[in-house]
């Protein structure tokens, strides 16, 4: 069950060809772990859609505060049995019906949906993950890269190069050839006592973990956090490299073409989530 614009129903009555989201990618999305009916990093999520909306002058109704869309995901959430769970949820906002490219109103629709997941915790995975660049198509820096809609075309054509060459992930490149992002989230580097993120003038997704884990660096005197533009030739030269995103939490690399990586880092990391984790 799915909850569309407050009413719970059966997901196979939304969805029709004048769609703006499945017709123009004209659409943001939420996704959020939720543990126990608990919506975490919360605040940090619904400002983020707030502000994309407005970037994609979107009409943000009235009602539509943090209080009132909480309250529909946790309703999701309970008639979908996963209050006493842990979840993944997906906030889609979309613009109405009406127009080709030029839009007939601003005026929006949302959907909500759930599906369980395993881990109550973020955990880190001492399994094989191998990645290397995708080099086909380059992302373009700009304020709407940093936005999460449903254009992902790049993403899911290197997910598929990804699983062909046997990766577990790729790594995308900007116009200016810098390392950006993985595919499924944010990208950090590490050599020595320095840990670098892309900036978000790179074209990098604003991620909500991503922002969780710069103020987590950034409270650790024995590392200095930077926002920076990184090279390929970087992640040959680093110590460890780890991929963020607010499901998984942190995913450490263990291999990039012939170089392999530790993860000690990316361990004392989880840590300090998991702990504001449980305070968010």
């Amino acid at each position: 069950m799915i909850n569309f614009n407050g009413t719970i129903q059966d997901n196979n009555s939304v969805l029709n060809s004048n769609n703006r989201g499945f017709a123009y990618g004209d659409a943001l999305f939420e996704t959020i772990k939720t543990s126990y009916g608990k919506i975490l990093f919360w605040e940090d999520h619904y400002f983020r859609l707030m502000a994309s909306m407005r970037i994609l002058r979107m009409e943000i109704p009235m009602h539509f505060n943090m209080e009132f869309l909480e309250a529909e995901i946790k309703s999701t959430l309970e008639v979908n049995g996963l209050t006493d769970a842990s979840a993944r949820v997906k906030l889609t906002v979309f613009r109405n019906e009406g127009g080709l490219y030029l839009p007939e109103t601003n005026d929006i629709s949302f959907i909500i949906d759930t599906k369980p997941l395993d881990n109550d915790f973020y955990l880190i995975s001492d399994a094989p993950y191998e990645v290397d660049l995708f080099k086909d198509y380059y992302i373009s820096p700009s304020l709407l890269s940093t936005l999460k809609t449903n254009n992902k075309a790049l993403n899911v054509v290197g997910s598929i190069y990804a699983k062909e060459n046997k990766l577990q992930n790729c790594m995308t490149l900007n116009t200016n050839k810098n390392v950006v992002e993985a595919l499924n989230g944010n990208v950090f580097v590490v050599k020595g006592n320095v840990i670098k993120t892309a900036p978000l003038s790179d074209g990098c997704l604003k991620g909500i973990m991503r922002k969780q884990l710069i103020e987590i660096i950034n409270a650790i005197p024995e590392y200095e956090l930077i926002e920076e533009s990184i090279s390929a030739f970087e992640l040959q030269k680093s110590d460890e490299i780890f991929i963020t995103n607010a499901i998984t939490g942190i995913q450490p690399v263990s291999k990039y073409r012939k170089k392999t990586f530790t993860n000690t880092i990316s361990k004392l990391l989880i840590q300090k989530l998991n702990v504001k984790m449980r305070l968010s």
